[in-house]
Parts: C-alpha cells; structure tokens; sequence
C-alpha cells in the first residue's frame, strides 16, 4: 500500500488591513437667515396733481421699469448689475 503524499498546505493569504475607522464629521449649524426686504412701490413714485415722478434714476442697460438702488456711494441695478459711482463734492 503506497501512501500518497499528503497535500501541501496552502499558502497563508496575507492579513486584509482592518477596515479604517469613519469619523462622524459634526453636523454643520445653518446660519440664521435675514428676512428679505421688498420695496414698497408707492415710495418709488411722487405724485403732484395730475402728474406723475419717479424719485429714482432708471437703469440705462435695461430701460423704464428698473430702477437703481441708492448705496452710499454708488447706483446699481438689481437686474443687470450696472454700477456708476458717485463723486463727492
């Protein structure tokens, strides 16, 4: 009776690294929003009698119906955002 010969063990596989740890990032906080303004139309207009003024300067990109907002030293336009400065005097 021969023997056979016993099977070679097989060759250990390498260790698979442990899984990394995930780190929880911390929840972002949201910052408090401020609460949109909307102009009021009747301050964008003067009415003398029978005529009728506009108190802002409109833009000249977009034409009548765009008005320019007024910041300290400039005029923009909230449509297109056209700017021109101001000089001080």
């Amino acid at each position: 009776m021969s023997k056979a010969p016993a099977p070679a063990p097989a060759p250990a596989a390498p260790a698979e690294p442990a899984a990394p740890v995930e780190e929880k990032k911390p929840e972002k906080k949201e910052k408090p929003k401020a609460p949109k303004r909307r102009i009021q139309v009747h301050k964008l207009y003067k009415i003398d009698g029978d005529s009728l003024t506009r108190q802002r300067k409109d833009c000249p990109r977009c034409g009548k119906g765009y008005f320019m907002a007024h910041h300290g030293n400039r005029l923009t336009c909230g449509h297109c955002g056209y700017t021109t400065y101001t000089q001080k005097s």
